[in-house]
């Protein structure tokens, strides 16, 4: 990558960062939707003038617009801790009884309380210091990701289709996750980073940035199928083979991760989980009964039927990239299928986020940007997604369900 091309990359970074954000601050001086949203049979509830009283994380002022939802964890977590007495403390049938923060994974918190710390001291309220220490992570997470795309298609693409490629990643209809208190943005940057890095055969940096994205998300553990593969590769094609065998161990630290993760917070995150979000892994009974309610309950409701619109959309989307890109890229269409079937098929929270989960899938913006080569298409699909995406970033500011 020349200085040129990654002055460029940072640029259009920077430029995306500051228009996006500023738009969500700028829209709210001008209207405001109708409440509530209605969207899931739930988000009636939720979405009220007085639903967020009582959450201080999703409260504060500053940089208000982004931060909702499962925000109110991650600043929980990254300002007082998991046990924080301001969230609420589920409690079982046998006494026992954990905080909701521990459904969420530490390693973005735990960057977040480092980033705060100095902004603490320019007076900046620990919640405000912790809500700027999140874009920033969300942000910089970002760019590590927007740059390791380009390296893993510059060779295909070349730099315009590179640069043509991220783009599509930046304007995508729920791209506003990567600016806000969510984990999208710092795990594109870990887990794009490490694919990259599995194809320059640095298999060290490989293997860590694929344990550090586990500890950002649990899907990231899938990064040790990649990681096989890609020693399997290498292995068939190497003439020494001695120093790949010593590397072998390496391939597992996302399995080792993982493992240290659960010794820690396994019993209290399954707590969690089953209580409250009901996911399982690979519930196919309960997500297609929570697909057979919402697609009745998108007859009935215009605004269920916009969002089941874009889920199905962007889940088709998102299979189809990994069909066509796997001859080329059989490691990164691996890990783009797993990223899609295991919160597919965990039941209700496949109708909920599904769109969301698509944007850590390398293999659709591969596919976007192989596509965008034709001049209708790229014209096309930015202004598609540059108007959902205003779309989606207006309704999250305003803290309506947009995944």
């Amino acid at each position: 990558m020349t200085s040129r091309t990654l002055r460029n990359i940072v640029l259009i970074w920077l430029a995306w960062s500051i228009i996006l954000i500023g738009y969500m601050q700028l829209v709210q001086l001008r209207y405001a939707p109708d409440r509530p949203d209605y969207a899931l049979s739930w988000t009636g509830q939720e979405t009220t003038r007085n639903s967020q009283n009582g959450k201080i994380y999703l409260n504060d002022p500053f940089f208000n617009t982004q931060v909702s939802w499962d925000s109110e964890f991650y600043l929980s977590i990254a300002t007082f801790g998991y046990d924080d007495p301001a969230v609420r403390v589920l409690e079982g049938n046998e006494g026992e009884a954990y905080s909701m923060n521990y459904a969420f994974f530490p390693f973005y918190p735990m960057l977040m309380k480092v980033v705060r710390l100095p902004f603490t001291l320019f007076g900046l309220t620990p919640i405000a210091a912790s809500t700027l220490a999140g874009v920033i992570v969300s942000l910089v997470g970002t760019l590590a990701g927007i740059i390791a795309l380009y390296d893993i298609v510059r060779e295909e693409l070349g730099e315009d289709g590179g640069i043509r490629t991220l783009f599509y990643m930046l304007i995508f209809p729920t791209s506003m996750f990567f600016a806000v208190i969510y984990t999208e943005g710092l795990f594109v940057g870990l887990a794009f980073g490490s694919l990259a890095l599995m194809r320059r055969k640095q298999w060290v940096w490989a293997a860590v940035l694929a344990a550090l994205a586990t500890w950002t998300r649990s899907i990231g553990g899938a990064l040790v199928v990649p990681l096989l593969i890609s020693w399997a590769l290498a292995y068939r094609d190497s003439t020494d083979r001695r120093g790949l065998w010593i590397r072998l161990p390496l391939m597992f630290l996302p399995v080792i991760a993982y493992g240290l993760w659960r010794l820690q917070y396994g019993t209290a995150f399954d707590f969690v989980e089953d209580i409250w979000f009901g996911n399982k892994l690979l519930d196919i009974d309960t997500t297609l009964q929570a697909w057979g309610e919402f697609l009745e309950r998108a007859q009935e409701f215009p605004e269920t039927a916009v969002t089941s619109a874009m889920q199905v959309i962007a889940i088709a989307l998102a299979l189809l990239s990994c069909l066509l890109t796997f001859r080329r890229y059989p490691q990164i269409a691996v890990f783009g299928l797993i990223a899609i079937v295991i919160p597919f098929t965990a039941g209700y929270t496949s109708i909920n986020s599904t769109i969301r989960y698509m944007i850590v899938v390398p293999t659709l913006w591969i596919m976007l940007g192989r596509w965008g080569r034709n001049p209708v298409f790229d014209r096309a699909w930015t202004l598609v997604s540059i108007l959902l995406l205003a779309m989606q970033a207006f309704l999250f500011s305003y803290d309506f369900w947009v995944a």
